[in-house]
């Protein structure tokens, strides 16, 4: 039987990064995918004739522009179309809308708040205060506080050094703007309740918290770290659909002889004396490797595809209270043309970005009650696009592909679980809703995707439909995910290793847990080659 240097498991965005690193390196790799389909949530497919959907991730910004770089995923054909900015739409017809033009910008503002346009550029600097702080930690290995190696007392010192340099009143500003709620972040700088709604977004795509939850500013930042072609927080369409970023890589990867294997399930890692030796497939068969990686979320890979005697079980406990919950869902639609929306001139060029129909903070809040009271949101908040404005070889001449995040849909009901009556029904209700803003909508779709919790988890492997794999709090981030003490991509098994979003710094199509993990592994391999000559 064959043995590999290293098996990883999932050929999701993280999973193919890490292969690609080590691959590069030299090692024999083999990636080893459920579905019959490469690239996780990061995936495009033709479900309905002529059409290209994004099915799950839907924009790029926080891809690591290092790793496209080092991978030289544009050789491979991917090539990322900035947008330019986004609006967010009333029920009355009015609008507000972002651009990239600063000056445009500040007249946008304008219209709604002359205060709110003289705040607009102290906000994004204070945001880009608390970007510099962090953008620098995602390339990093976390470090260990409780550690007393070298490179943790290192990391620890350069870290407190960075902090050190914000000055007194910028230290203030972060430890409160880390465990702050968005809506309050905002508060200090706007009055305008559309142009706070407009912003509060970003605080709230992916998790389970509301706009006034502690700890939102946060998430908001997470989706302002990302930048297409050295534009800090601007954010594009990946050309020919979200799919590309898996593609390039797994071209990467196999340019390297990396070996992909689809339709390949793993039932259980293999554990042998404490190390990990394989992986058994659902089908039987056993793949043999030096060291296995999980691009798994931490919750599959430990209660799932292992034995849990082979695990500690005080780790097992921390990753048992590993916040895993799901809050999203999403709607991929085939439309005849473009929509109309009340109010918006059919050439304003935010039309190319992301639109919104939450005019207040209070419309989220709502939304969240009825998200913690089982139910999917009545009046959900949404972000949809339509690519094609931009990247037409998404759909035929002259039609449209039109995706649609929403945000509030729990992964279990408070009247049961889901089925296809409930799913539809929840499509409906978004439909119905957008509708209100966009008259024609309802005639020109020809097909439509729609992907609860359920479907996020049992066709993508997302626990809870969660798209972060595991809550972005400060509960769960740096050395404290996933479990403290092991946030360095190690298992609690020789030879086993993490690399996925549950991992430093967590989720979004960043690739970083993939690239930090693949260093780590490196750095082991090399010591085990030395020992082996010696």
């Amino acid at each position: 039987m064959k043995t590999y240097d290293a098996i990883v498991i999932g050929a999701g965005h993280n999973g193919l990064t890490a292969a690609a690193y080590l691959a590069r390196a030299g090692l024999d790799v083999v990636v080893v995918e459920r579905n019959p389909f490469i690239g996780g949530a990061s995936v495009s497919r033709q479900i309905y004739p002529g059409f290209t959907y994004s099915n799950c991730s839907y924009v790029s910004s926080l891809m690591r522009p290092e790793i496209m770089r080092e991978l030289e995923l544009p050789k491979y054909g991917l090539q990322i179309v900035p947008y330019n900015g986004g609006l967010t739409m009333t029920r009355d017809g009015g609008y507000i809308a972002t651009y990239k033009d600063h000056d445009m910008n500040r007249r946008e503002i304008a219209r709604h708040s002359a205060r709110d346009a003289e705040a607009y550029d102290r906000y994004a600097v204070a945001v880009l205060r608390q970007c510099r702080l962090i953008k620098p930690m995602l390339m990093k290995t976390p470090a260990d506080p409780a550690s007393l190696k070298p490179r943790d007392l290192m990391g620890l010192a350069e870290l407190g050094r960075d902090f050190w340099k914000l000055g007194e009143e910028g230290m203030y500003d972060a430890l409160r703007f880390w465990t702050m709620s968005c809506a309050d972040f905002l508060d200090e700088f706007f009055e305008n309740d559309l142009v706070k709604a407009h912003h509060a977004g970003s605080s709230i795509i992916g998790t389970g918290l509301g706009p006034r939850s502690p700890g939102s500013a946060y998430v908001l930042l997470h989706h302002y770290m990302g930048e297409v072609d050295g534009n800090v927080g601007a954010w594009g369409f990946a050309r020919g659909g979200m799919g590309a970023i898996a593609n390039a890589l797994a071209a990467s990867f196999q340019s390297h002889g990396g070996e992909i294997r689809t339709g390949a399930e793993v039932a259980q890692v293999i554990v042998k004396n404490g190390t990990a030796i394989g992986v058994a497939l659902a089908d039987g068969e056993e793949i043999r490797g030096r060291i296995v990686v999980s691009n798994m979320d931490v919750r599959r890979t430990f209660l799932k595809a292992m034995d849990p005697k082979d695990v500690p079980a005080d780790f097992l406990k921390s990753v048992r209270n590993f916040k895993i919950r799901g809050s999203s869902g999403k709607l991929n639609i085939a439309l005849d043309g473009l929509p109309t929306f009340n109010g918006v001139p059919k050439d304003c060029p935010a039309l190319q970005g992301d639109m919104h129909v939450s005019d207040t903070i209070e419309h989220f809040e709502r939304a969240y009650d009825d998200w913690k009271n089982g139910m999917w949101s009545r009046r959900p908040y949404v972000d949809m696009m339509v690519p094609t404005r931009i990247d037409p070889t998404m759909a035929p001449p002259g039609k449209h592909f039109m995706s649609i995040f929403v945000q509030y849909v729990p992964p279990t009901l408070a009247d049961g679980p889901w089925t296809p009556e409930k799913r539809d029904a929840f499509g409906k209700t978004v439909i119905d809703m957008l509708s209100e803003y966009s008259p024609d909508l309802k005639d020109l779709i020809l097909h439509m995707e729609v992907r609860t919790p359920y479907e996020l988890e049992d066709e993508v492997g997302l626990t809870e439909g969660n798209i972060f794999m595991g809550e972005l709090t400060l509960d769960q981030i740096m050395f404290n995910r996933p479990v403290p003490g092991y946030a360095q991509y190690r298992a609690p098994v020789h030879n086993l290793y993490m690399c996925s979003s549950s991992t430093h710094p967590g989720g979004g199509v960043m690739g970083a847990p993939g690239a930090n993990a693949s260093r780590e592994i490196l750095s082991d391999w090399k010591s085990l080659a030395k020992r082996g000559r010696s």
